[in-house]
């Protein structure tokens, strides 16, 4: 009995020692911390929901759109709440790929992390945003989903914008293409994370990415209160997103449509040539009125995601790499096209501009003949014919004599590279600054070039002049190579006379992109000012107000004067119609628009050689500038100047179209559009 009642004193204490544990406890809970659990308890049902603004549209000059926003029903999945799931989400996967009738493993493949030995399908954005796994998607199968979320947690189903392109592949990789924002971006990039929505897309390349920021608006702000199953019981807070800004283009999308036509009749006219490339540049603001490149690819191809084979296919070399512009990025030898600057370095350096130039079959330095196009020879001529017939050797002496007043092999303390210089004052081995990422800056050799070149390159080739290059399946071109690698190791500072030679008609190590040479026309014919091209005109509020004019700045001007620049303009103008294009232009109506302009053929090693024809009109006040470039083309004369052509009778309505109908002036008057456009709702 009194171990009994021990027992049931040992249990009272212990009672009542948990009595006061409990008190004490609750006291503090309530009473000490209760403000801060009430604070967490609230935000706990409270969710803040960023809501996306639309996208602002992409237009040309005259308010047609180029890039558009659609709506679409979009299912998306919270990756990160599925992989808090018992199963990592399995079970739902599965109800939802019975819904939207797609593979299992698909949607497991579309959810995934994109990464190392990754492959596409993946995501590429941040992992804690809803990943979008299927558009278009059928409203019965959202509301199916929407309707039985104890099914489906951590799927949602809601209308999204997605972006359209009306005119299909026309001007793709002017335009860009969006990708989802990574975290890395939301770390980085300055002022994203505050106007990311959740499931934004950010540009990654072309105008969408030069002008995301003002493109993509800003988000609305919802602050809501949820039950457990994350189901909206009140709005407490709510902020309208703001749509982003519009984008108005100088691009003219008839003009635009007529420059792939041709590019793409180009390509098929000569199966060797592997990528091609046209500009059509005002002359009077600098804008781009039309710009394409070939290959080219659908932008589509981005919208809900690319498959791998797609992405590899526009990366590949093998393909040609359709993503990259060959108009501001690829890299060729401009041939005679360039002797517009070998011209005014020959004037500026002192020779006559009327005076008498010798054009023989050949010219001989230092014991190499180097030989006018067929063996022409002229004989004693005017700078004016030498450009009408592109007479070759002319500019082989001019080049070589500048070289020698040089030093020739042993340079003088101070040289003076004339036409190394000249091309420099054109904007020809820098980039243009264009509103486009992706530009190359091409090459214009010079001593100390070649003196920058040999001391990052002496190690390797010295160490090829002695093994070669056994890796080449090409026996000749091996021997060539290993060749090549011992002068390089043994003069391979020295800036050579047959360098100098090449560089006077555009050959050799010179390098420009369609667009430098555009530009440079473009400096030569106007006002003698190097601009920096634009191809964004104007950005407009979503109401259609002007926010702001995008100016087209002005880096320089030319050192030719206007005496020289006239001279050149109207030597370029008897081109079509008595010089290299003579052929080509036989039959064209030049009495009513008459057309200037240069053939130029770069001559490639192991390859065919590069097709260029830069022209402009009206020949006697000129207003655009076309260039037109084809990869292994041939003769500018057989493949891009027949181009460039057809997209001059396609600006101006001349002759007739595919239907044998007269065809429509995409210009009147060959003028581009000057006044910006009235933006309606229907563009956006």
């Amino acid at each position: 009995m009194t171990r009994l009642r021990g027992r049931l004193i040992v249990l009272q204490v212990m009672v009542i020692a948990m009595i006061v544990v409990l008190v004490v406890r609750l006291w503090q809970v309530q009473v000490v911390q209760g403000s801060r659990f009430v604070t967490v308890a609230t935000e706990t049902r409270t969710r803040e929901v960023r809501v996306p603004a639309l996208r602002g549209a992409i237009l040309d000059a005259s308010g047609r759109p180029l890039v558009r926003n659609r709506t679409t029903l979009v299912v998306s999945v919270d990756r990160g709440r599925l992989e808090r799931m018992p199963d990592g989400g399995d079970a739902v996967l599965r109800r939802l790929s019975a819904v939207l009738k797609v593979p299992l493993s698909k949607l497991k493949q579309e959810i995934r992390a994109c990464g190392p030995g990754i492959s596409r399908p993946c995501w590429p954005g941040s992992p804690y945003t809803p990943i979008p796994v299927a558009d278009n998607v059928n409203p019965r199968a959202a509301l199916q989903i929407l309707e039985r979320q104890e099914d489906f947690p951590g799927v949602t189903a809601d209308i999204q914008a997605m972006r359209d392109y009306p005119n299909g592949k026309d001007a793709a990789q002017l335009l860009g293409y969006l990708q989802p924002v990574t975290q890395s971006e939301l770390e980085k990039r300055e002022g994203l994370k505050a106007n990311y929505s959740g499931v934004d897309l950010t540009g990654r390349d072309g105008l969408e990415r030069t002008y995301d920021s003002a493109l993509r608006g800003t988000p609305g702000l919802r602050n809501v209160q949820v039950d457990r199953m994350g189901k909206v019981i009140t709005v407490n807070q709510q902020s309208d997103p703001v749509p982003g800004d519009i984008l108005v283009t100088s691009i003219d999308a008839k003009v635009q449509r007529i420059v792939e036509k041709s590019l793409d009749q180009a390509m098929q006219e000569v199966p060797s040539s592997d990528g091609a490339a046209g500009v059509v540049l005002d002359i009077k603001t600098g804008r781009v009125i039309a710009m394409a490149s070939r290959p080219t690819y659908d932008p589509k191809v981005w919208t809900g995601g690319i498959a791998e084979k797609d992405y590899r296919r526009l990366l590949s070399d093998k393909s040609g790499k359709p993503l990259v512009s060959r108009a501001i990025a690829g890299e060729y030898a401009p041939g005679s096209t360039f002797k517009i600057s070998s011209v005014s370095a020959m004037i500026a350096d002192g020779e006559p501009l009327h005076g008498t130039y010798q054009c023989p079959g050949s010219y001989n330095v230092e014991g190499r003949s180097y030989p006018n196009a067929g063996g022409m020879s002229l004989g004693a001529i005017s700078l004016h014919e030498a450009l009408v017939k592109s007479c070759d050797t002319v500019f082989y002496k001019a080049g070589y004599e500048e070289w020698l007043r040089d030093g020739g092999k042993t340079p003088k303390a101070k040289v003076k590279e004339p036409m190394p210089n000249m091309a420099k004052a054109y904007g020809f081995g820098k980039r243009t600054g264009i509103d486009l990422p992706g530009e190359s800056a091409g090459r214009i050799p010079t001593r100390a070039w070649k003196l920058d070149l040999y001391n990052t390159t002496k190690s390797e080739m010295c160490k090829r002049a002695k093994i070669g290059y056994p890796e080449m399946k090409d026996q000749s071109r091996a021997a060539f190579a290993k060749r090549l690698a011992n002068e390089n190791c043994l003069e391979g500072m020295i800036f050579h006379a047959y360098e100098a030679v090449n560089l006077s008609i555009g050959q050799g190590d010179v390098l420009v992109t369609p667009l430098q040479l555009a530009r440079a026309y473009a400096a030569l014919l106007g006002d003698g000012n190097v601009r920096s091209p634009r191809v964004g005109w104007a950005l407009m509020r979503p109401d259609g107000t002007l926010k702001q004019e995008i100016p087209v700045p002005v880096v320089a001007h030319l050192p030719v004067n206007d005496e020289t620049r006239t001279y050149i303009r109207k030597a370029l103008s008897e081109v079509p119609s008595d010089g290299t294009a003579a052929a080509v232009f036989r039959g064209f109506p030049l009495n009513i628009v008459k057309i200037g302009g240069k053939t130029g053929t770069a001559e490639v090693y192991g390859k065919e050689d590069t097709s260029w024809f830069a022209s402009f009109a009206p020949a006697d006040n000129p207003r655009l500038v076309t260039v037109v470039m084809v990869a292994q083309g041939g003769f500018g004369a057989s493949t891009a100047a027949p181009a460039v052509r057809r997209i001059w009778e396609g600006i101006y309505g001349l002759g007739k179209g595919d239907d044998g109908k007269p065809l429509k002036p995409a210009l009147p008057d060959g003028k581009p559009v000057t006044r910006l456009p009235a933006i309606s709702r229907e563009t956006q």
